[in-house]
Parts: C-alpha cells; sequence; structure tokens
C-alpha cells in the first residue's frame, strides 16, 4: 500500500491515529514505563545507608548509582533512536525490560560498590531507556487530537510511582535487606515486558482490514468476467510486478534523522530545553537539606517533597487537558514557555523563605510549575518534527539533556559548599529557568511565526501535529470512494456490466500498448474505468 512494513522500524505515515480503543492500553503501558523511568532512580536511595555500612564508602559513592541510571536513561538516547528505527517498538522494549530487571537481579549478588555500578547503573539504566523512548514514540502514534491529554496523563506516572516505589522500598528493606529488595525490585521491572508486549504496531491492524478489503473486491470482479478472468489475473499480475520494480529501487532507511537540525523550531526548543534542565532539578534535589539548616526537623523536611509530588500528581493531567483546547493547542509552546517562566519566578520569590510555612508554599506552586512543565515538554515536541520524526528527535534531545543533567545539579552543589548559603543556589536555578522560557517564547515569536508567512499555505501543518492526521483522512476517504465506486458494476443490471466490461477491455489495450499501468487523471474516473484499487490507494499516498 506504499507503506513501510511495521517490521522494518519505521512507523506507518498515513495510518491515522486511532485517538483511543487499544491507544488506552498503550496509555497505561506508558504511564507505568514513565513511573519506572523517572521514579526508580530515586528511590533506590532508601538502600544508600545500608550500602555504605556493607562496602564501607561514602554517600557520594553511593550517589553515583542514580546519577548513572539517569546518565544512560538521557545519555542513550539516539542508540534507542537507532535501535527504534531499524527493529521498532516492541522488540526493543522487550529487551529493555528483561535488561532493567537483569540488572537488578545482578545487584542483588555483588560484593564491590563497582559492581554495582555495572549492574544496577549501567545495565538498569540503559533497560529502563530502551523503554522510556519507545513508549512515547507509541503514544504519539495513538494519539493525536488527545494527545496533550495522553501526555498528560503518562507524564502523572513519575509522581505516582515516586509516591509508592519509596515507601515499597523502605519496607523490603526492614524485611529482606537490600539484597532481597534488589531482588524483588528486579521482579518488579519485568512488568516493563508487558507493557512493551502491548504496544503494537498501528498499522498492523489497517493492513489486515485493506487485505481483506481487496480480496473481496477481486473476487466479486474477477467471477462475474467468467471468460475473461485469465485477461484479469494477468493484469493483476503485470500489476503486482510493477509494484515490485517501484519498491526495489527504494532507498535506505535513516537509522538517525539529522536532518530535523534544518527545523528552526527544533533549534529553538534544543537550546531552550538544555538552559531549562541546568536549573530545574537544582530545587527539588536541596530543598531537604536546605530546611534542615533552616532549622527544620528531619520528618517535616522530608514531607515537603511528598507535597511537590502530591500536586505534580495533578497538574499534570490537568495541564494536559488544557493544552488540548482547541484555542489553545496551536500556541502550545507558548503555553510551555509560560509554566517554565511559573517556575523559575517560583524558584526566585521563594528564595528567602526562612519558616516552615513558606516552605510549605514554596512546595505548592513548585508542585504546580513542575507538573505542567513534565505534562508539556514532549507535546511540544511532537508538535515540532511530527510523529514521523519523533524517534529521532527525542534521542538527539535527550542526549543533549544529559550533558545539561551533569552540569546543573553537581555545579549547585559545589557552590553550596563554597558558599553556605542557599539563597544564593535558588536564585540562580531560577535566573536559569526564566532565561529558557524567555528565549522559548521571543524565539518562536520572533522566528517561527515570520517563517510559516514564506511557505505556501496548504503545506503549513499545524502547530498540534494536525497534517498527519488530514493526510490519513483524505487516504482512508480517497480509498472508501474508490472501493464504493469499484462494487458499483457487480449489483448493477447485466447491460451495465456488459458496458463495464467492453470499457475496460478497452483501457486494458490502451495499457499494453504504452506498457501497462494506469494513466494519471482524476481518481475516481480511473476507478470506473477499471484500474486496480490498491493501486490507486498507493499513488495517492505518494
Amino acid at each position: 500500500m506504499g507503506r513501510p512494513d511495521p517490521e522494518e522500524g519505521q512507523l506507518p505515515a498515513p495510518v491515522k491515529p486511532p485517538d483511543g480503543g487499544w491507544g488506552w492500553i498503550v496509555l497505561l503501558g506508558c504511564f507505568v514505563i514513565t513511573g519506572f523511568s523517572y521514579a526508580f532512580p530515586k528511590a533506590v536511595s532508601v538502600y544508600f545507608k545500608e550500602l555504605m555500612k556493607d562496602f564501607h564508602v561514602g554517600y557520594s559513592d553511593t550517589a553515583w548509582i542514580s546519577s548513572i541510571m539517569l546518565a544512560m536513561l538521557y545519555g542513550t538516547g539516539p542508540v534507542c533512536s537507532i535501535m527504534v528505527n531499524q527493529f521498532g517498538c516492541r522488540p526493543v522494549m522487550l529487551i529493555g525490560g528483561l535488561l532493567a530487571s537483569a540488572g537488578m537481579i545482578l545487584a542483588s549478588f555483588t560484593t564491590n560498590i563497582i559492581e554495582l555500578y555495572l549492574t544496577a547503573g549501567v545495565l538498569t539504566g540503559l533497560g529502563m531507556a530502551l523503554n522510556f523512548q519507545p513508549s512515547l514514540i507509541m503514544l504519539g502514534t495513538y494519539f493525536d487530537k488527545r494527545r496533550p491529554l495522553a501526555n498528560g496523563l503518562a507524564a502523572a506516572g513519575s509522581p505516582v510511582f515516586l509516591s509508592s516505589l519509596s515507601p515499597l522500598g523502605q519496607v523490603l528493606l526492614e524485611k529482606f535487606g537490600w539484597r532481597g529488595g534488589f531482588l524483588i525490585m528486579g521482579g518488579l521491572l519485568l512488568n516493563c515486558c508487558t507493557c512493551g508486549a502491548v504496544m503494537r504496531p498501528l498499522d498492523m491492524g489497517m493492513k489486515r482490514k485493506m487485505g481483506k478489503a481487496q480480496d473481496k473486491y477481486e473476487a466479486k470482479e474477477m467471477l462475474p468476467i467468467g471468460g475473461k478472468s485469465e485477461e484479469g489475473i494477468s493484469t493483476a499480475d503485470g500489476t503486482k510486478k510493477g509494484k515490485k520494480a517501484k519498491k526495489k529501487p527504494k532507498k535506505g532507511k535513516k537509522l538517525l534523522d539529522f536532518s530535523i537540525f534544518s527545523n528552526r523550531g527544533f533549534i529553538i526548543y534544543t537550546i531552550s530545553k538544555f538552559i531549562l534542565v541546568l536549573g530545574l532539578f537544582v530545587p527539588p534535589i536541596l530543598l531537604v537539606n536546605y530546611a534542615k539548616d533552616t532549622g527544620v526537623p528531619d520528618t517535616e523536611a522530608a514531607f515537603l517533597l511528598s507535597i511537590i509530588g502530591f500536586i505534580d500528581i495533578f497538574a499534570r493531567p490537568a495541564c494536559g487537558m488544557v493544552a488540548g483546547l482547541k484555542w489553545i493547542r496551536p500556541h502550545v509552546a507558548y503555553l510551555f514557555s509560560f509554566s517554565m517562566l511559573f517556575n523559575g519566578l517560583t524558584d526566585i520569590c521563594s528564595a528567602r523563605a526562612s519558616n516552615y510555612t513558606g516552605l510549605v508554599i514554596f512546595c505548592i506552586f513548585f508542585g504546580i510549575s513542575y507538573g505542567m512543565v513534565g505534562a508539556l515538554q514532549f507535546e511540544v515536541l511532537m508538535a515540532i518534527v511530527g510523529s514521523q520524526k519523533f524517534s529521532s528527535a527525542i534521542g538527539l534531545v535527550l542526549l543533549i539533556e544529559a550533558f545539561a543533567v551533569l552540569i546543573g545539579p553537581p555545579s549547585a552543589g559545589r557552590l553550596v559548599d563554597a558558599l553556605k548559603n542557599y539563597e544564593v543556589i535558588f536564585y540562580l536555578a531560577g535566573s536559569e529557568v526564566v532565561l529558557s522560557a524567555l528565549f522559548l517564547g521571543v524565539a518562536s515569536y520572533c522566528c517561527l511565526n515570520r517563517g510559516k508567512k514564506e511557505p505556501p499555505p496548504e503545506n503549513n501543518p499545524s502547530a498540534g501535529g494536525g497534517s498527519d492526521t488530514e493526510e490519513a483522512e483524505s487516504d482512508v476517504q480517497e480509498a472508501e470512494e474508490h472501493s464504493s465506486n469499484n462494487h458499483q458494476p457487480a449489483h448493477s443490471t447485466d447491460n451495465a456490466m456488459v458496458a463495464a466490461n467492453e470499457e475496460a477491455n478497452h483501457v486494458a489495450e490502451e495499457q499494453s500498448g504504452e506498457g501497462g499501468g494506469c494513466p494519471a487523471g482524476d481518481g475516481e474516473v480511473l476507478a470506473r474505468d477499471g484500474c486496480n484499487a490498491d493501486q490507486m490507494v498507493e499513488r495517492d499516498s505518494f
């Protein structure tokens, strides 16, 4: 049908996202994968004290386990993109689930900290990376009109799993020790394989339906012809040979599409996201220690993170619903810029909070703004590059973010050690987030709005990725029109059938004299003249 097979790893271009149906199961799987990917590196920290005692190492040595996990999650983005484009989302996620589980199981048998780095850090981090990125790609193929809501619901998996995995890890540590806890955590990560199994390629069901419709059409067309069926068979064989001849010069598929760097919107998004990550994660990392230094008890200081997580659970789906509104979705990039500005100003305004009440107010507003950023970050990227280039785009973006993750929080920690002042760190982190928001908003308005006036209006995609949907809808409508027009002769009178057969023979003679194939012209006229409907859909799809 002119579309690449799902086994080849490239997602089908013209297939219309169902915005529901099996997509809700895909959304549930993405919810679980997102929860494990973002919450698991933080939940492992409950085992650090026991690891320090057993291996006789410091806190900074054990903290490298979480850092390596996050570095693998971000830094292996291009590798994940290449594997998805080559093998597809489902096989990559199944392998990733096995690697993540195997890493934690092997970590339960380690005897030194270096082995923990290689198993729980590298192996588990790589497994979660191979699950996280393909799940977002599949979510973008199953949802279009409801994609902002779907992204918001999937992003809510991070705070939900963080609020559940940390207490679970503490219970496992008390009953089974850190080795037993790692072993059970490895078993839980096998659920990633279940989530990968439900990531059914979208075009499989479409190909089955079109195949059945094609078989019925051929049967109805060839049976009434009678003695001329052999001629119809030879014509069909010639059509199939023509298809194979067209497929032979097909160019090799790009494993990693670097052409997205020619997209100005992608460049603006990447730069702003790099600046954002430099300061986004600093306040929640330093919040507990900051509260303790101001005289807040340990239990109340730890509760501040729970407040952020609780607010975050509701902020992400709510922001996804707002972003899906028809008068807001075309301007979702500006909503993302506003959420970053909101987050940065929250950091700056709370830098002088000196009591527990002020810190609680900060956590409420930070949870709202942080949830908005988390719900919109991948939705904006999908809207900029489209679903077909999203697999390459997210891999390159995550790789660039990996450098910011390795620069931002460690630099903030060193400044705290040198200055002994958290106020400066909050000012600095908030300023970086505000700078990223202003850059995204101003650059999008100045560069992209001017760029929209240059190309012709019919080639301008909508901000919400509606071009993919419009192409898919037109393909489906044209296929239905061709199939309905081709079925009409089978139900007409004998005289009409004779006239149609004579007309088809006349066209076949003309095609044989010209070397075969369908003449160029209007789609409906070609369908009535006997052109194969499958060939028509293939031509229109190109």
